[in-house]
């Protein structure tokens, strides 16, 4: 039987001889303590775009496009429903797995480089509201560049605007006029005719890339060059980081 002497410091004493069995005292969990919480999921990403599910975010070289080789901040976000089946970041594609961080987290550390520029890309960003992300990051002298299929409506203040367009799901019009740069990944014959299908839909002054899917381009590169040749407004667009093995 147990036996609790009361006493003026405590409602009860213990007294463990009298007890017929041995325990051990669990630490104590007190009001004021702040207690771990279940990750914020990307589901709740508020419409403001205050929070985003980041990915990951690092400094590199860029290494595709029209500004191949030159630093930048790299923010990829999570979350993508247009569903490539050569995409080489699937892990991007589902958002709840990447947990919702802060804008202004993104944008401090975006200004600890020297490179005065970020891409954002994904996944497919569009699918949130860009306004408050990149609106700080150029009240910080900050370039802003997107890479996106335009699947999704342009939100956002950008410098420049990459649409790499997919067949799974058309860019919408007004991504495609605002696009600085047209980029085609071609993964078979029939993306070039592809790629003149979106050509028709960007303005005159969009630079027109063609760049050949990574696992295929012994396939394509030279499909690619010979396409150019007798079609000059293209250029050609390779995935030079990969060639140097940088991220």
């Amino acid at each position: 039987m147990l036996n609790f002497n009361k006493s003026p410091q405590s409602p009860f004493t213990f007294h463990p001889k009298t007890l017929p069995f041995t325990f051990r005292l669990l630490p104590l969990t007190f009001p004021f303590k702040t207690l771990p919480l279940p990750p914020i999921m990307a589901h709740q990403v508020p419409e403001d775009g205050t929070l985003l599910p980041l990915m990951e975010e690092f400094y590199t070289i860029q290494g595709e496009g029209y500004h191949t080789g030159k630093a930048a901040y790299f923010i990829r976000l999570g979350g993508c429903d247009v569903g490539c089946h050569w995409c080489d970041v699937k892990e991007s594609w589902d958002a709840e797995l990447h947990p919702l961080t802060a804008a202004d987290h993104i944008v401090e550390n975006a200004g600890l480089h020297p490179a005065k520029a970020v891409v954002v890309t994904g996944g497919e960003p569009l699918i949130y509201n860009l306004d408050y992300l990149t609106a700080q990051l150029q009240q910080k002298g900050i370039k802003t560049f997107i890479e996106t299929s335009g699947a999704y409506p342009l939100s956002g203040h950008w410098d420049w605007i990459c649409l790499s367009p997919k067949k799974f799901k058309a860019p919408m019009a007004h991504v495609a006029e605002r696009a600085d740069e047209l980029k085609v990944i071609i993964f078979n014959k029939s993306d070039f005719g592809f790629a003149e299908e979106n050509s028709r839909l960007v303005s005159a002054d969009c630079k027109l890339y063609l760049q050949p899917e990574w696992s295929r381009s012994k396939e394509m590169t030279p499909l690619i060059v010979e396409y150019v040749m007798n079609n000059p407004k293209w250029e050609i667009s390779l995935q030079t980081h990969k060639y140097l093995n940088i991220p």
